[in-house]
């Protein structure tokens, strides 16, 4: 997700790609990012990125963060926003890892979840966040709205965000192969399939950013009685695929935030 992040931010306006530093212990990702965004500033050191930073977005697995905190807070200054993207781990944990560090007072901190399309300017950002003001939100806010669309909102909806927009990609694409091998059985070579299925999708996302727009007012629009369209609906209906498609995003949830 941080290799994810930084490029999305070398390609957007939000900032210059020279103002963004990535730390990794591996070399080799390192110099695949560098070739991949050449302005981006690359180290070994984590401590080397924080102390110049603005923002400082920890970008580490859940079981590794405690240590990283460890390891920066030494060096984070009164001006700085810390930022994780390490999923399911809460605001208050973060706190805690803040003060067992030594921060005094803690930094205003944000939980964010993006997910991989971020890459690509594309994602869905939720955030939440603790001891920040109206105007840190408003600033990341709209950086983050430069990589696709960013929304703060009450930390019990963070593992919903997360399924319906991190997992939602994986859903989204499984939606996909299966359209696509519909298509290479409907006579299409694959790449051809799949080529068609992901213009599809976008034009359909973008029916829906009109003002007002309605998913099932669009479906409505395609389906003449008797028509194709809803045969092939109700054919799919009768298989299960909403029903599928909210089970799963259920079963997604940690289990003592399912509904249903």
């Amino acid at each position: 997700m941080g290799r994810a992040l930084a490029l999305g931010l070398a390609q957007s306006g939000a900032v210059k790609a020279a103002d963004v530093c990535v730390s990794n212990p591996h070399t080799q990702k390192l110099e695949q990012l560098k070739a991949a965004a050449s302005d981006v500033n690359v180290t070994t050191s984590n401590v080397e990125c924080v102390r110049e930073a603005d923002v400082v977005v920890l970008a580490v697995k859940p079981w590794k963060l405690a240590e990283v905190v460890a390891e920066v807070t030494p060096h984070l200054q009164a001006r700085q926003v810390v930022c994780s993207v390490a999923g399911g781990v809460g605001l208050t944990a973060l706190q805690e890892m803040f003060a067992q560090a030594g921060a005094n007072p803690l930094p205003p901190l944000y939980y964010l979840i993006p997910n991989t399309a971020i890459a690509q300017r594309q994602s869905m950002t939720f955030m939440c966040s603790a001891g920040s003001n109206r105007e840190t939100d408003e600033c990341l806010l709209a950086v983050f709205r430069e990589l696709g669309d960013a929304m703060l909102v009450e930390e019990r909806l963070m593992n919903a965000g997360m399924v319906l927009a991190s997992c939602g990609i994986a859903n989204a694409l499984r939606y996909v192969r299966a359209a696509t091998e519909g298509g290479v059985q409907l006579g299409f070579r694959a790449a051809d399939a799949q080529h068609i299925v992901a213009q599809t999708l976008r034009g359909a996302a973008s029916l829906l950013d009109a003002e007002g727009a309605h998913a099932e007012a669009e479906i409505d629009k395609v389906t003449t009685p008797g028509g194709l369209t809803i045969r092939g609906l109700n054919a799919m209906e009768r298989e299960g695929f909403s029903n599928a498609v909210v089970q799963g995003l259920l079963a997604a949830m940690p289990e003592n935030e399912r509904r249903g």
